[in-house]
């Protein structure tokens, strides 16, 4: 009896709003059919978001997703199975209230949400900030000295008139050096622990699987997911995906709402 052909990945790791998730927040029964021949293969799946676990606990408690999940952009390695969170990196406030100062001296007034650590943490939302509409909760917040007052994942940016990629850029510049900053989503540009992003949790993840970033194949669609790509031995961007994304990526797949991710699996894995 001859062996089992070996895996093309070890390991698939998937990024969830304009990846995995459709528009509405589902999961198309092709790519969970996809996902469950890979696993049942023999390979791991990951989801690796943006969202902090509050956020992504539905979801992955809808896919009875018994796995680890890598949430908070990168800070936190969540146990789906067991609801339990294995690590949580937290922002320094001092750090990021400076940064905060550093570009609103820049730019101007930013209207500002936050992210509280924890399984049970709260999405804080203060004055003029444009949430997106849908079922995720969060609480409004009208004395801005609430946003310090407990351990935070991120700070969120907006502005009144800069673009996402123009606010992140200045960001950057001015305070690249105290905190990190992202680009997650339409509207959703993010102040993050320096040094933090996907790759962190995903490498800390994997590890615990065993598992290597030259077994690992990533599926993305915003810059949040370039230093995943940069980890992972294989990157592929859906056809919705950030230019800056598209550019490092080793392959282009279909959109999220036209099943890029099963399109490619289904190569892979032969389903």
């Amino acid at each position: 009896m001859s062996a089992p052909a070996p895996l093309p990945y070890k390991l698939i790791a998937t990024d969830l709003d304009g990846t995995l998730l459709r528009h509405d927040e589902t999961i198309s029964g092709r790519t969970r059919q996809a996902l469950a021949a890979a696993t049942a293969a023999g390979a791991a799946h990951i989801v690796v978001t943006g969202r902090a676990v509050p956020w992504t606990r539905h979801i992955l408690d809808a896919l009875d997703y018994k796995g680890l999940a890598v949430c908070g952009q990168g800070g936190q390695v969540y146990h789906a199975g067991e609801h339990r969170l294995l690590t949580s990196v937290t922002l320094d406030r001092q750090l990021a209230g400076l940064a905060l100062s550093k570009i609103e001296a820049e730019v101007g007034p930013l209207f500002l949400a936050a992210s509280r650590d924890g399984l049970e943490g709260e999405v804080l939302v203060g004055p003029g900030y444009r949430v997106h509409e849908g079922p995720l909760p969060n609480v409004m917040m009208d004395d801005p000295g609430e946003l310090w007052a407990a351990p935070l994942n991120k700070v969120y940016l907006q502005h009144p008139t800069l673009d996402d990629d123009a606010l992140a850029l200045a960001a950057r510049q001015v305070a690249g050096d105290l905190v990190g900053v992202t680009v997650a989503g339409k509207g959703i540009v993010e102040m993050l622990p320096l040094g933090l992003t996907k790759a962190t949790g995903l490498s800390l993840a994997a590890r615990r699987l065993g598992i290597t970033a030259k077994e690992t194949i990533a599926f993305g669609d915003m810059p949040n997911d370039i230093p995943m790509f940069g980890w992972a031995a294989h990157g592929v961007a859906m056809a919705n995906a950030h230019d800056e994304l598209k550019a490092v990526a080793n392959e282009l797949t279909a959109s999220n709402e036209a099943d890029g991710v099963a399109v490619v699996l289904e190569r892979l894995y032969g389903v």
